[in-house]
């Protein structure tokens, strides 16, 4: 985990300049709206400021600002409240286009016009559509003349001039924008993106960590979310409710609105070049199931919706290209004509020459509908097919249209607002501090000593400020991780002292029994240099490999000194006899084995967190046990015999090989390593025998290194 912390100015200075930036933003809408009014030019012009504020801020000064502005010009003229969900549509789509790359340069801001035209333009349109009182402040229809000189269609004439004036007014907007953006100082931009939030920034990295954490069940922004989601839609609904009785006539309307918004949706995710690949392939063409599973989920998202379906018009009937099971009627394929209903035949000509048409009423075997047909048209401009929508009318009959749409259209952007604010005050303020002290809590876990020491700076340089029980909560975890590093670096070191103090304890005890043995000499340091050479090598070549671990090969090494512990236990006379012993002398001798592994047992009972003292009682207990099942004490073979007393079984014999004894003297060392060669497989473990043979230049640098000491 990896979370970098961002210097930050304080924070007094970075409200103040976030509010400064609003405030320029408003009153830079404010300015270009009433010059365009004054000087009868026909455009909006009412969004260069949420356009800065978007760019700068995000989402919320962005759509603080558009329902500022709005809010403004409603004083004037309280029908433009209206729109104000128009000037948040277009704080969104810039905040959008803004996280993917748009307005970096001035040339990729102008690129953005199309979209800010697409959803201001429909948008515009639905409202002005749906509230007639508001068609009198669509600018477009100032330039209806011009138009009609070339186009006779009043639907033609009234998309190409809302698509004129859309696009002009979002190009103008935008250069106000450029213009203004360079003469702002970066220090109120910067401070613009910070200015919600109440402790220290983290950068996109660290917020990215902080936000993929999974909770058990359901994480508090969900919970908040939900809440916040419910109560508006609560409100919503009730306000819905209470209305829709008032005005009824309203409805067909509504409908229409409704109906072309899908099959526009519908329409704009086809592409018009590949009809003809997709009514001959059907599902087999690429993409076709993605389209056709956005269409289901489009008409499952309005519940009031009846059938979805994309028709190429020929003289012949209707050529399907999309269809969708219903309840009661299963899809038509792809290439499949139908009929035309006699609803349509007044509109044919229209359909077959690629024309807008408003959405028609029926009532017939598939029930009182209204359908919207939106052309779908290929690069060249050429209508290539229809994506249609059916809605159905029986439930929507019965609500109020009029009052209806204009308490939508004062209370979404209201609501938006409400809802865009609140979640991201408790993103900024509740969640994230939570999250990120949270997210620091669990890497303090497991990390070494310089680690939770960076971690411990880290959570102090959050630097959370919310004044309430969230900064109390931070204040005392800092001091609670503080605390709990130093409690930890003192624990180290004294387990460290104690654990060298022990270690040393065991060593010197060990040279105490080897030094009553005038014959082993230095076997201690060899036969630890040999087990650890051995264990290293399978370690190498995958030997065992969910065995040996490096913790586990410490605990051999660790242990190997005391394989002949119980050696204390056996009298001199046996221990520094010159000659070979009796049968009775080596019984006794055998013991030495089970003398030391009870030896370390009691050192167990006494410091029971020794981990390698485990390992140090089967050493001592088992290292003359053989793979044959021929050794002593108990017999054990194969596998049976713990690994780490197999390891010191290579090393304690051939060392004993090589050495001189009261009995005997030193074997060659090309004899010893001929012996445990001949010996793998009956008296030593056959991979521990492989490893140990495969190192033999190591072995040899060991053993004359120890001669030589």
């Amino acid at each position: 985990m990896k979370i970098n912390i961002k210097s930050n100015s304080p924070f007094s200075q970075t409200l103040i300049r976030t509010f400064m930036m609003c405030t320029i933003s408003v009153a830079l809408n404010l300015l270009c709206f009433f010059a365009a009014q004054s000087l009868g030019i026909p455009l909006y012009f009412n969004s260069a400021g949420t356009i800065l504020a978007s760019v700068t801020g995000g989402y919320v000064p962005g759509i603080l600002v558009a329902f500022a502005t709005n809010m403004f010009i409603g004083i004037t003229n309280k029908s433009l409240v209206y729109f104000t969900t128009v000037n948040i549509a277009i704080a969104l789509v810039t905040a959008f286009l803004k996280d993917r790359g748009f307005f970096k340069t001035p040339l990729r801001s102008y690129l953005s016009a199309p979209a800010l035209a697409l959803a201001s333009g429909l948008l515009g349109t639905a409202l002005a559509v749906s509230i007639p009182m508001l068609m009198e402040y669509d600018k477009s229809l100032s330039i209806h003349p011009y138009i009609s000189a070339f186009i006779e269609n009043r639907t033609a004439v009234r998309i190409v001039a809302t698509a004129v004036t859309e696009f002009v007014d979002k190009l103008a907007v935008i250069t106000v924008y450029l213009i203004v953006s360079r003469i702002i100082p970066q220090k109120l931009t910067r401070a613009f993106v910070n200015g919600g939030l109440w402790q220290t920034p983290v950068d996109t990295l660290g917020v990215d960590v902080i936000k993929k954490r999974k909770n058990r069940i359901i994480s508090l922004r969900l919970k908040m979310v939900i809440i916040i989601t419910v109560s508006v839609m609560f409100i919503a609904t009730a306000s819905a409710a209470i209305s829709s009785t008032i005005f009824r006539d309203s409805t067909i309307q509504t409908n229409e609105n409704i109906v072309k918004g899908i099959a526009s949706l519908a329409a704009d995710r086809i592409d018009g070049d590949r009809i003809g690949e997709f009514i001959e392939y059907g599902e087999d063409a690429e993409g076709y199931k993605e389209i056709k599973d956005y269409l289901y989920s489009l008409r499952d998202s309005y519940d009031d919706v009846e059938y979805i379906y994309v028709y190429q018009i020929m003289s012949d009937g209707c050529h399907v290209v999309f269809d969708l099971d219903s309840v009661d009627t299963k899809a038509s394929m792809p290439g499949d004509i139908i009929p035309f209903d006699p609803t349509f035949y007044p509109y044919f000509s229209q359909l077959m020459s690629g024309e807008q048409i408003e959405p028609i009423i029926s009532d017939d075997a598939y029930g009182w509908l209204m359908s919207a047909y939106v052309p779908i048209y290929d690069s060249y401009g050429v209508c290539r097919a229809y994506a249609a929508a059916d809605m159905k009318m029986s439930k929507l009959s019965t609500y109020g249209y009029d009052f209806l749409m204009r308490l939508l259209a004062l209370l979404s952007g209201f609501f938006v607002l409400i809802m865009t604010v609140t979640i991201w005050m408790i993103e900024n303020n509740v969640i994230l501090p939570l999250s990120a002290i949270s997210t620091t809590a669990t890497a303090f876990t497991h990390k070494t000593d310089y680690q939770r020491h960076e971690i411990v700076e880290l959570i102090k340089k959050l630097g959370i400020h919310t004044g309430d029980e969230i900064e109390n909560l931070y204040a005392a975890f800092v001091s609670t991780m503080s605390e709990t590093v130093q409690y930890i670096d003192d624990i180290e070191a004294k387990n460290e002292a104690i654990s060298k103090m022990q270690s040393g304890l065991i060593t010197v005890l060990a040279d105490m029994v080897e030094s009553r043995d005038q014959c082993t000499g230095d076997h201690i340091q060899k036969t630890v240099a040999y087990v650890k050479a051995i264990l290293d090598q399978m370690q190498r070549q995958g030997m065992y490999a969910d065995e040996i671990t490096d913790e586990f090969i410490s605990d051999v090494v660790n242990a190997a000194p005391l394989h002949d512990i119980g050696k204390i236990h056996i009298s001199d006379l046996i221990l520094n006899k010159p000659g070979k012993l009796t049968d009775e002398e080596f019984e006794i001798m055998k013991g030495h084995t089970t003398f030391g592994s009870e030896i370390i047992e009691k050192a167990i009972e006494i410091v029971p967190d020794a981990g390698y003292l485990e390992t140090a009682r089967n050493v001592a207990e088992y290292h003359h046990e053989k793979w044959n099942g021929k050794g002593y004490p108990h017999g054990l073979s194969g596998e049976d015999i713990p690994l780490s007393a197999r390891v010191m079984a290579v090393a304690d014999v051939f060392d004993a090989l090589v050495s001189r004894r009261s009995y005997k003297e030193p074997f060659t060392f090309e004899k010893a390593i001929s012996i445990i060669k001949e010996d793998a497989g009956t008296h030593f473990d056959p991979l521990v025998a492989e490893a140990f043979l495969s190192i033999e230049d190591e072995v040899r640098k060991i053993a004359q290194a120890q001669s030589d000491i």
